[in-house]
């Protein structure tokens, strides 16, 4: 196993590549996609441990949509089992690296308490929105800059690291410095695929909401989520997909059902 140093145009082109995995079987994902929503969904409504069991559970899942995107990849059918591969592959790791990653979040969210007193975390543990006042403060604004400064590598560490753990049989901690490591080698192509996934994700669909509403002189309106639930519907799977093709990329494996 060895990582590749690829050029910035491919990370430009991963989500692209993303996109046409998922046109391959476009109900297969959407399956899967309504499935881990609603199995994520359920565990985290278990009263205490639920939200940590959701966020140690995160890197088996996402070895499973990569074994989704493998067989779209190869034309093979998305059966909605494979979502599970994660559980299957080298399991201890995977619920290592899961624990892991709590560790992390919880770290990173008691952190940005520091600068707004927990309004930040609140909102992410519990879902409830602050005040206005409280989201338009400073402070606010410092802790989600902090908790995105402190993401960063925690999110590239956790790149590369389910599937090099359920893949290749690499332990959970030479996983996690491998996709740092080779996150790190390939910063061009990961800068590329962030300016191109930030325009897609959220430039873009700002533009079109807002240009409808001037179009229409303020009179098209309709909730907000009859437009977003649409885009996510497309955008989560060509983003899973995408990943998938970042890895096959970097570390040129395909690896055998």
């Amino acid at each position: 196993m060895q990582a590749r140093i690829v050029d910035a145009r491919r990370g430009v082109r991963w989500l692209a590549e993303g996109w046409r995995l998922f046109r391959v079987a476009p109900l297969g994902w959407v399956a899967a996609v309504f499935g881990y929503w609603l199995l994520m969904s359920l565990v985290s409504l278990v009263p205490l441990v639920g939200v940590a069991a959701a966020a140690i559970l995160v890197p088996a899942f996402s070895v499973g949509f990569m074994a989704l995107a493998r067989a779209a990849g190869r034309q093979a059918p998305l059966e909605l089992g494979l979502l599970f591969d994660g559980f299957r592959h080298q399991p201890r790791a995977q619920l290592i690296l899961g624990v892991v990653y709590l560790a992390c979040l919880s770290a990173l969210l008691a952190a940005s308490t520091v600068a707004d007193d927990g309004a930040l975390a609140e909102w992410l543990l519990t879902g409830r929105r602050p005040a206005d006042e409280v989201v338009q403060s400073e402070a606010f604004w410092t802790a989600l800059a902090t908790g995105a400064a402190l993401y960063l590598p925690v999110m590239l560490a956790f790149w590369f690291a389910p599937p090099l753990a359920a893949w290749h049989a690499t332990g959970p901690a030479k996983a996690l410095f491998f996709s740092l490591a080779a996150s790190l080698m390939n910063w061009r192509a990961f800068l590329g695929y962030g300016a191109v996934t930030a325009l897609v994700t959220l430039v873009l669909p700002f533009l079109v909401f807002s240009l409808l509403l001037v179009a229409t002189g303020g009179a098209y309106r309709v909730p907000a989520a009859s437009l977003v639930l649409p885009l996510l519907i497309v955008l989560l799977p060509t983003l899973f997909a995408s990943f998938y093709a970042s890895y096959r990329d970097v570390f040129g494996y395909d690896p055998a059902p």
